[in-house]
């Protein structure tokens, strides 16, 4: 009898237990609508957002025309939110454990072969969401508004650059889409079950007809500073190029400005845009302060690119001080070189540029970084920080402060009148980019540099300068054959099997100015991809296939 009870105890405690690990660690919004109850565990697709409230099933597809101007959006339909199904398969987590090692498991069948699985960030979306959520709608293509739930549309674009780009050829697919569960577990990756699935029928027309005999090129006019030029080009692939940015092919492109042996060429505005507009082009404003050092220098009021920190702070008053820190030069800084722990291509990094922004003073920001002691010395590492305090060490140097010195001895003299500076919060230029100015005022300050620092007849900047700012001081790791100079990126196309160097400006969004040394050209490109990972490959693309094509014998 005492086995018999001592049995059922232990069934009973099991059996506790069992549900204990069940049991919900987070309150979530639960389920609020018969349409929700309905379609518990289902994916269904939609052509734009629609909010849930007025969410019906007439609004799910069956069958999409998928073109690079369509919208695709993901309604997901969940028992529960993600936090307790993470909960499920690593019950010995808190809730703050969970959030920070696990999230959704997206998945992307075509036609019923596996193309691509994704365990998300676990920051994206937000701790709040993933703790309440029992429905998601997102897109996965949203041309509209790529800024909006961005992590979604990553999803689908790195699909699209792992194989889906590939097998979504011209015809009609079977799209299938699985999520579940994930959490990364001090004994590696946890995976649990589907919570949710849907399909697709797609008829894919993503490669457009362009019939060049309806696009007109814009008529080139003059500008001040620019003389029209007469030269030729290769019209037809300029039209074709056009239609594809037309049909959204290549995406949120702004402008394109083709200057030839110094005059306008080519010059075209998409998606609403004038030559009149003023661009942000991110982080290509960084050049803009590599100019300045190099006046600021001619003039004298910096000895050279080799004065060190020590000469314009006191270090050893900020964190983390150390000699090394306090040797730091203007050529570390232009050169993305410095010993710094800082690098925006690691989220993980004390001197990543989202850290600084939120901060009320960002030059003690970067003075109080520690040292890298795992990068290699001298290693070129992408660091923002460094260029605003270069831009501070000019502030304090030149005669009445960045701006109007920018203003005097470089805007002004190439007739750049109408731009905005972005500023820090001491109301100091803000040199880590964001200046903005029209697409052919950025077309005459690459020509500046095409010139050997020359405009009309005077030597703003010094050639000296412009040849050691087109030095290939840095291979930039990971990438073959590319360079970094005093700020600027430097790589080489390669056309009908011909090299064509170019040293340029980068920014965010697709933003660049190519100055070409063994070519009379200068490009300009502007465009609002911020944050797409497709925005400077789709560039180079249209580099290499129509933009030197079109230009080059």
């Amino acid at each position: 009898m005492k086995s018999y009870i001592l049995i059922i105890q232990l069934c009973f405690i099991t059996s506790a237990s069992l549900l204990g690990q069940t049991q919900d660690i987070v309150k979530t919004a639960g389920i609020t609508s018969e349409l929700h109850r309905a379609n518990i565990g289902k994916i269904c697709f939609t052509s734009k957002s629609v909010p849930l409230s007025d969410l019906r099933e007439s609004d799910f597809l069956k069958t999409y025309i998928l073109t690079n101007k369509s919208d695709l959006f993901i309604n997901v339909f969940l028992g529960n939110s993600i936090t307790n199904y993470m909960h499920l398969i690593a019950p010995d987590l808190n809730a703050d454990e969970l959030a920070k090692s696990g999230n959704y498991q997206f998945t992307l069948f075509v036609d019923d072969h596996l193309i691509y699985e994704s365990n998300l960030s676990p920051g994206a979306p937000y701790r709040e969401i993933k703790d309440i959520a029992t429905t998601l709608i997102v897109p996965l293509i949203n041309n509209k508004n790529e800024g909006w739930y961005l992590w979604s549309q990553y999803f689908w674009m790195r699909f699209m650059n792992n194989g889906g780009g590939s097998v979504l050829t011209e015809g009609k697919h079977l799209l299938n889409m699985e999520i579940r569960p994930y959490v990364n577990a001090a004994t590696g990756v946890k995976t649990g079950n589907i919570i949710a699935s849907g399909s697709l029928n797609l008829d894919v027309l993503m490669k457009p007809v362009i019939d060049i005999t309806k696009i007109s090129l814009t008529p080139v006019r003059s500008y001040n500073g620019l003389e029209l030029s007469l030269g030729g080009f290769n019209k037809n692939l300029i039209k074709t190029l056009i239609g594809n940015i037309n049909q959204g092919v290549f995406k949120n492109i702004s402008s394109i400005v083709v200057l030839k042996d110094g005059k306008l060429l080519i010059e075209e505005y998409f998606n609403g845009e004038t030559r009149d507009s003023l661009h942000d082009p991110r982080s290509a404003g960084k050049s803009f302060s590599s100019s300045v050092a190099g006046i600021a220098i001619n003039d004298g009021y910096l000895k050279n690119e080799d004065q060190a920190l020590k000469e314009f702070y006191t270090v050893n008053k900020y964190d983390n001080f150390s000699s090394a820190k306090e040797n730091v030069t203007i050529k570390d800084l232009l050169t993305m070189s410095s010993v710094f722990d800082g690098n925006d291509d690691d989220g993980n990094s004390p001197g990543n540029e989202e850290n600084m922004y939120p901060t009320v003073d960002w030059v003690k920001f970067v003075l109080d970084l520690p040292v890298s002691v795992t990068r290699p010395k001298d290693e070129w590492h992408y660091f923002t920080a460094g260029v605003v305090l270069l831009g501070d060490i000019l502030n304090k140097t030149v005669p009445g402060g960045l701006e109007k010195y920018a203003d005097q001895k470089l805007f002004n003299p190439l007739g750049i009148t109408n731009y905005k500076w972005q500023y820090t919060p001491q109301n100091v230029p803000n040199t880590a980019g964001g200046i903005r100015m029209n697409t052919l005022d950025f077309a005459k300050y690459g020509q500046l540099y095409k010139n050997m620092g020359k405009w009309n007849g005077k030597q703003l900047i010094t050639a000296a300068w412009v040849k050691k700012t087109f030095t290939k001081y840095k291979p930039i790791p990971g990438r073959q054959d590319e360079f970094y100079g005093y700020l600027f990126w430097n790589k080489t196309y390669i056309v009908n099997g011909k090299p064509y160097e170019t040293f340029y400006c980068a920014g965010n969004g697709g933003n660049k100015i190519f100055i070409f040394p063994d070519q009379p050209l200068v490009i300009v490109i502007t465009a609002t991809a911020y944050g797409a990972p497709y925005a400077h490959s789709q560039e180079d693309k249209m580099m290499t296939d129509y933009i030197l094509p079109a230009l080059v014998k």
